[in-house]
Parts: structure tokens; C-alpha cells; sequence
């Protein structure tokens, strides 16, 4: 008899002793694998807030025992909140019960549309889309900044990473990216580089934002600006496909067919020369540096290469820019692509 209540015990102690080390390593091991920033909104729910958390913090059952205890279901103040890595389900918690901080780090890279440049900064700030697309499109706002379109502000937005507020409005946040504009721009050897170029940062911002969109290969971003900056130089027209999907409205076209160089567009750099109204998207910063130490040669021309690795072939003459060309459209064939 006694035996037995031994080996009970035994068996309780282990038990006991294995539960209780579990239920340490859960509140008390690491739970989150790398610092991340999390923001909550306002007009999110409970669930919806820990549901966000949760997916950068391991041991949702001690999360959710010890959110309970501590009365966090009463109520999470929205804002961004940053879990460093090694932080257990205990310091998470604790954090979401007495504080957030309120910066976040937002980044800012090439976009189409103000539509969907609102849509990436919503994702990092409390404001929703509807309110940044708002304030891109208010007229007021577009006049203070000194523009007359949405269109027009896209070139205050340099790609960047900036410490923000979340609780920023959409308004200063606008603002605060024309100050980011204007510290870049007023550099000494930005001022510089435009006098080399010949061209206005709201001109560079354009021309850079057609140079993004010809290629992919950042090592050739400046020769493509040195064709542009060419045929700028003697009147001669940009005639950029990206203008004319730009005028078209559709970015998807594989093939730019003469049809589309007669859309009437001011946006059509066949028919019309010079640079566009605005830029036709929010370019990369490679495409920005691109242009402002455009590489000095004498092509006029170029054209993607037949191999369809996103490079291009470059030429002076236009005979030989048409058996470029000719090459290109052979390939095109080949893919069938209309």
C-alpha cells in the first residue's frame, strides 16, 4: 500500500513538475523571432488587434491566458507597437496594456496611382486608404503644395524610409513628405547635378518616373536618361512607350502598336514633345539618380533586346535602331504576343 501511494505521488510530482515547466517555457521562453512594429486602428476589434499581434508572437494560448488576466480585452489603445526579438508573451502583453510606441517607420516606394500609393501608406499608419487618397486629391491641399494636380504632388514622394508618427494625418503627412522633398532637392550637390541635367526636380521626378518604367536593369538607368536627355536637347520627341500605356490607361500592353501612337493624349510623347504634364509613376530612387548622372553618349535609340532579358539595345543612327527593332518584333512574334 505504501508502494503505491509512492508511485502515485511520483507520478503527481512528474505530473506536475512537467506541466508547470511547460507552462514557464510558454510565458516565460522567447516568443517573438525578429523586432516587428504592429499597427492597431481605432475601428478594430479586440480580436482583430490580437489576431494581428499574434501572428509575430509564438504561444497564442499563454497570449490569450495571460491578455485576460491582465484585463487586456477591456480595451487596447490604438497605435504602433514594436516587439523587440527574445520578448516573451509576458513582456507583449504588458507592452499592449501600457503603452505603445507611437513612431512607426514608414516606407515609401514606386506606386502607379495615388490609389494605390494610399494603399501602402495605410498599411503602415492608423489612417485608412479612403482618408490618404482624400487628402492626395484635395485641391486645397494640391494648391498649398504648389501643384495644380494629384498627378502633379506624386513628385514630392521621394522612395524612403521615414520615422512617422501613426497617428499622423494624412494632411501632414503630405506635408511632411514636401519638407522631405525640399531638403533633398536644396542639397548642395543635388543643385549641382540639376545644372549638369538642365532640368527642374519636378522635371527630373517626370523624367525619371518614364526611365523606371523602361527598365528593370538599374546599371542602364542612366544611359536610357542619356537617350532622353538627348532628344531633349535637340526638340527631338521622347516617344516613350510608358507614355503611351501611361495616356492609355493600361500598363498591361505588351506590344505598343501604332495604334496607340495616335491616341490624343498630352501624354503622348509621339505626337507631342518634351516631357509629359507629370510623371507617369512614383519612380525608384535608382531611377531618380539615374537621371541626375545621366550617362553622356550620342544614342538617340533603343529598344529591348530580342533575348527578352530586360536589357536594351542602344544605337545613334536610326537605320540601325530599326534592325534593333526589327530583331525585337521577330521575337515578339515568336511568343506570339499581339
Amino acid at each position: 500500500m505504501k508502494k503505491k501511494i509512492i508511485v502515485i505521488v511520483i507520478v503527481v510530482v512528474a505530473i506536475v513538475t512537467i506541466l508547470g515547466a511547460w507552462c514557464y517555457n510558454m510565458f516565460y521562453s522567447p516568443a517573438v523571432e525578429e523586432r516587428t512594429t504592429v499597427v492597431l486602428r481605432g475601428d478594430e476589434s479586440y480580436e482583430e488587434m490580437t489576431a494581428k499581434v499574434k501572428r509575430s508572437v509564438a504561444y497564442d494560448w499563454a497570449f490569450d491566458f495571460y491578455a485576460k488576466y491582465l484585463g487586456l480585452d477591456e480595451g487596447i489603445e490604438p497605435g504602433a507597437y514594436t516587439f523587440d526579438e527574445g520578448m516573451n508573451v509576458i513582456s507583449v502583453v504588458r507592452t499592449l496594456k501600457f503603452g505603445s510606441d507611437n513612431a512607426v517607420r514608414l516606407t515609401i516606394n514606386n506606386a502607379r496611382t495615388p490609389e494605390i500609393l494610399a494603399g501602402k501608406i495605410a498599411r503602415q499608419i492608423e489612417a485608412d486608404s479612403v482618408a490618404v487618397v482624400t487628402a492626395l486629391r484635395d485641391r486645397t491641399l494640391i494648391a498649398e503644395m504648389g501643384f495644380d494636380t494629384t498627378e502633379a504632388m506624386f513628385s514630392i514622394f521621394l522612395p524612403n524610409s521615414y520615422e512617422v508618427y501613426a497617428d499622423i494625418s494624412p494632411e501632414a503627412l503630405v506635408r511632411r513628405m514636401k519638407q522631405e522633398s525640399d531638403r533633398y532637392w536644396g542639397a548642395a550637390e543635388r543643385k549641382e547635378q540639376l545644372a549638369r541635367v538642365g532640368l527642374t526636380p519636378y522635371e527630373v521626378m517626370t523624367l525619371a518616373s518614364i526611365v523606371h518604367e523602361e527598365t528593370n536593369a538599374r546599371e542602364e538607368m542612366a544611359r536610357v536618361a542619356g537617350v532622353y536627355v538627348n532628344r531633349l536637347n535637340i526638340g527631338m520627341p521622347l516617344q516613350a512607350d510608358p507614355t503611351l500605356k501611361y495616356a492609355a490607361g493600361d500598363f498591361s500592353i505588351k506590344r505598343v502598336l501604332d495604334r496607340h501612337k495616335e491616341i490624343e493624349s498630352p501624354y503622348n510623347t509621339y505626337k507631342y514633345a518634351g516631357l509629359p504634364p507629370t510623371p507617369i509613376a512614383m519612380p525608384d530612387m535608382a531611377a531618380i539618380e539615374g537621371v541626375l548622372n545621366y550617362e553622356e553618349h550620342d544614342y538617340l535609340y533603343f529598344c529591348a533586346r530580342p533575348e527578352m532579358d530586360g536589357r536594351h539595345n542602344f544605337a545613334k543612327t536610326l537605320s540601325e535602331h530599326n534592325r534593333n527593332a526589327e530583331a525585337y518584333h521577330r521575337a515578339l512574334n515568336r511568343m506570339n504576343i499581339r
